[in-house]
Formats: structure tokens, C-alpha cells, sequence
């Protein structure tokens, strides 16, 4: 099969995010034609996290969105999708489910490994198994996929695509595969928006007794001042390094999960009444801006361009400056979406 009898059979299109981007591209092969990110924002990718209690390469894990798979559980639910989840304890077992599949026409995510897909560049391949994809053919060549993070489709090799949906480590795919059984006709996206926005706030300023969302982007600047001191130079640069690596290389990170958001919200006036959402999408982007600021000074300290006690300081009150814009904007939404609606206001 040539690349062009390929594109033909699914017409691939480049995300922004592997998961909503896998997300929308198996819906809309299904007749549900819906942008990654209002699949984003339905989903309610937007979150933070910083802890020392998951490591990724020995450093402390810091997340800007949902546990893997949060986003298609989440908006396939609210959207009255039933979708369909297998893993496999045998790889054999899993690469005749995923060829009987594909042999049906049926297109499937897949979770897997960055490492071990060779179409990746060498300099982008790192142990991370969160990465999603789509399959959607399989002959001579290879597998076909949709990878949401490259402009074109990709063929890949039978052995490396099963070493890449078995490999090992934090939150290791386990052959998992996934694709829609039943769609509805017609969804209820308005509600669906409502949810998503109502669960994002919450998980951004209301989850008790852990420091996540909002409570944790300044539980990290209270650490972040202190690390020259505590963790001496090396190390609090390393830490600064890895925060600006999730941010910035993995997925879309910090600043590009707002800047997702953002579109979402904007999108969202077609079916939520009010000029409160563009207003907010419009500060949701300023505040992706401010989160890229914040990772240019961190890559100055990465390349030891700048050190010293006076750099951590700023980049803590920068953390500071972005947990305060986020919390504003989060319960204006409250406010503007959730509350309203309860008080029965258009």
C-alpha cells in the first residue's frame, strides 16, 4: 500500500497533544468531528502537579495535565461515547487483537513508548510510555499510524511497535488498546462543555489536603527558593532542568496545555452563551505566555547562563504571579459558567 492509498483510507492531522489528539482523530473517523481542543477541555486535560514521590529519570515528577488516559475516559464519558480498554499479558495475544482489528477496518489507539519508535528522532527519544497513537492499517511495510505529534502518517516495524507497547517503567502501556464501540447520534456537547470547565476548576483549586492545582504551583515556589541553599547548585539546577523538560518537551506541557485551553474556551462561545469565555480565553493565553517566560529564565539556568540564590527567588515569584492569575481565572469560570447556570441564568 503506497502513502497516498494510505492518507486516503484516514486523513491524518498534527495535534498539539498526543492524547487529545488520538482523542478526536479516532472520533472522527467515526462521523464525530470535534477539535483537540474541545476534546482537551471536555476532558479536562488542565491540571498541576509537582512531587518527589514519583520520580522520572531521579528527579520529582512535575505534570501540567491529568494521569494518562484521564482525558478519553473523561470526555467520552461526558459525551455518552462507550469506549472499549484491553491490556494484555501476553504481547503475542496483543499484536493478533490489534492485526484482527485493523483487519476490520477498525481504527485504535494504542499507548506506548517514545524510545522504542524508531520513526522518532534520536534526540527526541526518551523513556516515557504515556505517549498515544493511532493504528489504522498494517501490511507488508508495517503498521500505518496516525502519530498526532508529526505533520505526516509514519509506517512503523512490527518489533518495534510491539517493544513500544510493552515496555517497562511508570505507567507501562501493558499492550493497551483502545477505540470506540458506540456513538451517539447526537451528543450533548453543551453539557459536555459545562462538565469539563466544572471538573477543570475543581481539580485546579478544590481537591482537599493535596498540593495540586493551584496549591501547587505555590507549594513549588515556596520550595524553589529554597534549593541553592538545600539542595546545593548542581542539584537545584537539575530540578529546575527536569521542571523546564515536562513543561516544555514532553507532551505540550505548561504553557501549551493553556494555550490549548484557551482555544477551547474560545470555541466554547458556540455552544455556552456570554462574553465571559472569550474574555477568559484571552487571559488564559496571556497566562500561557507568562508560563514560557517562566521557562526561558529556567533554561538560563539550565545552561548555567545565570545561578545563584536571586534567579530561584524569580523564578518563585514568577510561580507565585501564575498561581494567582490562574486561581482569579479559575473562579471567574466558576462563577461565570457553573454558578450562573445554577441561578438559572443564561
Amino acid at each position: 500500500m503506497s502513502e497516498a492509498q494510505v492518507l486516503r483510507t484516514f486523513p491524518h492531522r498534527h495535534s498539539g497533544h498526543c492524547e487529545s489528539g488520538t482523542i478526536s482523530a479516532l472520533l472522527r473517523d467515526r462521523g464525530l468531528a470535534l477539535s483537540e481542543p474541545m476534546w482537551f477541555g471536555i476532558g479536562s486535560g488542565l491540571f498541576f502537579l509537582h512531587t518527589a514521590r514519583i520520580k522520572v529519570g531521579g528527579l520529582p515528577l512535575t505534570t501540567y495535565r491529568v494521569a494518562p488516559l484521564g482525558i478519553v475516559r473523561n470526555a467520552s464519558r461526558r459525551l455518552g461515547i462507550t469506549m472499549r480498554y484491553e491490556r494484555f499479558r501476553d504481547p503475542r495475544r496483543a499484536k493478533d487483537r490489534l492485526d484482527d482489528l485493523l483487519a476490520r477496518g477498525e481504527s485504535v489507539g494504542l499507548q506506548a513508548c517514545v524510545y522504542w519508535l524508531p520513526y522518532f528522532p534520536a534526540d527526541m527519544r526518551f523513556q516515557f510510555n504515556g505517549h498515544n497513537l493511532v493504528a489504522f492499517a498494517h501490511d507488508e511495510s508495517g503498521f500505518w499510524l496516525s502519530d498526532p505529534v508529526f505533520e505526516h502518517i509514519v509506517c512503523c516495524p512490527p518489533d518495534a511497535l510491539q517493544r513500544a507497547r510493552f515496555a517497562r517503567g511508570a505507567f507501562a502501556p501493558r499492550g493497551l488498546l483502545y477505540f470506540p464501540e458506540s456513538v451517539p447520534a447526537a451528543p450533548d456537547i453543551e453539557g459536555a462543555i459545562r462538565q469539563g470547565i466544572k471538573s477543570t476548576c475543581r481539580q485546579m483549586l478544590d481537591i482537599p489536603l493535596l498540593p495540586v492545582g493551584v496549591r501547587g504551583i505555590r507549594a513549588l515556589a515556596r520550595q524553589m527558593g529554597q534549593w541553592p541553599r538545600q539542595l546545593g547548585e548542581a542539584r537545584a539546577r537539575a530540578q529546575v532542568t527536569q521542571i523546564v523538560r515536562m513543561q516544555e518537551e514532553i507532551g505540550t506541557g505548561g504553557a501549551g496545555f493553556r494555550f490549548i485551553f484557551a482555544a477551547f474556551l474560545r470555541e466554547a462561545t458556540t455552544y455556552v452563551e456570554g462574553p465571559l469565555l472569550e474574555d477568559l480565553s484571552k487571559e488564559m493565553t496571556a497566562i500561557g505566555d507568562q508560563w514560557r517566560q517562566w521557562a526561558v529564565t529556567g533554561a538560563q539556568v539550565c545552561r548555567g547562563q545565570r545561578a545563584g540564590a536571586d534567579v530561584y527567588h524569580e523564578l518563585a515569584a514568577l510561580l507565585r504571579s501564575l498561581a494567582a492569575r490562574e486561581e482569579a481565572l479559575f473562579r471567574a469560570l466558576w462563577d461565570g459558567v457553573i454558578r450562573r447556570r445554577r441561578r438559572g441564568v443564561a
